[in-house]
């Protein structure tokens, strides 16, 4: 541990935001991860959810916003592959 008070201020920011980090980045491989179980029955819906959590994670800056556009294209070509 830090021996100067603001050093020791970071640290614990540091550790806030991991923890905030994690739940965001669950939560979006968990939308992402219920997307491609869906098959093809509600899949729309579970894609629109996929790029919401995409978008949120990308506006807190949890992921860089070309992992988000990249991510989201994927998932709409592989929702166009089921669905045609």
């Amino acid at each position: 541990m830090a021996n100067i008070k603001s050093a020791k201020k970071r640290a614990l920011t540091a550790l806030k935001r991991n923890e905030r980090n994690k739940m965001v980045k669950s939560s979006l491989r968990t939308a992402i991860r219920k997307f491609v179980e869906a098959g093809s029955e509600d899949a729309q819906g579970k894609l629109n959810s996929a790029f919401a959590s995409l978008d949120k994670a990308a506006a807190k800056g949890v992921i860089h916003k070309n992992t988000a556009a990249r991510k989201k294209a994927r998932l709409a070509k592989r929702l166009a592959k089921v669905t045609a």
